[in-house]
């Protein structure tokens, strides 16, 4: 009984583990930002925005029109198309500015998003999901150009980050396991790589 038992568990850490390096092997052929910008024969990023497609599960950076790289991404447990509450666990849909920035996170970095923007906030409100009151604080936010508050019911503190302590496991997964609370997730080099080129105000367009 203890020998199968072993030998059960054996299997599961070495097939795990045979996930894990097929996906190193996957990941392998990635190059870094400054080599995709040398073969676009770009010296600088100008006017930088960065594309999200949900259904395709990648992050891609432009300059202006340019395209220059895309990232693997993963995104909210739940797949619903349409964010409604704080706790849904979706990746809301639309166009956002990173309002926030955060080197020392659990999650290696952050890139928070100005989500919920005014037609979130307007599509909420018209729904019943908020209450007029709730509506004019996010309003509020958004005329002083500040990230949206976390206290009504539509939530905040979305955006962009690394995946932390687990990386080398969960960037390495040879197939897509979204786990997020809704926000975006890529590996703890590439949030490092986007970390160094967006500003405040950096446009985030997320697609479905």
């Amino acid at each position: 009984m203890i020998r199968n038992i072993l030998y059960i568990s054996a299997s599961v850490i070495i097939f795990f583990v045979g996930l894990v390096l097929y996906g190193l092997i996957l990941n392998s052929g990635e190059i870094p930002l400054s080599e995709a910008l040398k073969e676009k024969n770009i010296s600088k990023i100008e006017n930088l925005r960065i594309v999200v497609d949900r259904s395709s599960y990648r992050l891609e950076l432009y300059s202006g029109s340019v395209f220059i790289k895309s990232y693997k991404t993963v995104f909210g447990k739940n797949p619903g198309k349409i964010k409604s509450t704080a706790n849904d666990l979706v990746t809301p849909i639309g166009e956002y500015i990173i309002c926030a920035i955060d080197n020392s996170n659990k999650y290696h970095k952050f890139l928070q998003l100005s989500y919920p923007n005014e037609r979130d906030a307007a599509e909420a409100l018209k729904r019943g999901y908020i209450n007029q009151n709730e509506f004019e604080v996010i309003m509020n936010s958004i005329e002083n150009n500040e990230c949206p508050p976390n206290s009504t019911r539509l939530g905040a503190n979305i955006g962009i980050h690394g995946i932390g302590e687990y990386d080398i496991i969960f960037r390495n997964l040879p197939f897509t396991f979204n786990w997020t609370n809704g926000s975006i997730a890529i590996s703890n080099k590439n949030i490092d790589e986007l970390a160094s080129i967006v500003k405040i105000g950096t446009p985030v367009k997320i697609t479905y």
